[in-house]
């Protein structure tokens, strides 16, 4: 099966899609910043380059897309019919890495926790709540 766009055009769309800086990251960033938490984005000096990480309270937060880290029975993260081995394959590689990831922070002694897009998108004031809940636990 063909895609419906010239691969000129699936190029175009595809260098369009961000990788840092996303509305749902802005979204609990902001959150984060009206409660009185300070952070770091996106430290490369961390494995996996979390997107916030909250070094008072030794927690990093991802906040994954459904689609590209592959959230196992959601609506939002359905495979391609185009190219679809090539997107299982990728979608395979970015959760192997990111449990490795999050294996090297856990054993540095960060509390990892991943925000996942839909979460956001459906429960967006429960989910934040519940993110603070669990940093200030840390303390």
């Amino acid at each position: 099966m063909n895609d419906v766009f010239s691969k000129e055009k699936r190029s175009e769309i595809m260098s369009h899609i961000r990788s840092k800086d996303t509305k749902p990251e802005i979204a609990v960033r902001k959150y984060l910043f009206s409660k009185g938490f300070r952070y770091r984005k996106n430290d490369k000096r961390y494995p996996g380059t979390p997107d916030i990480v909250l070094p008072k309270y030794k927690t990093v937060i991802f906040v994954h897309g459904c689609f590209w880290h592959g959230h196992e029975g959601c609506k939002y993260a359905i495979i391609p019919k185009t190219n679809t081995e090539f997107w299982i394959k990728k979608i395979e590689k970015n959760n192997d890495r990111d449990s490795t990831n999050i294996e090297k922070l856990e054993k540095l002694g960060f509390m990892v926790i991943v925000i996942w897009e839909c979460e956001l998108r459906e429960h967006k004031d429960e989910t934040l709540n519940k993110l603070v809940r669990k940093i200030r636990m840390k303390t």
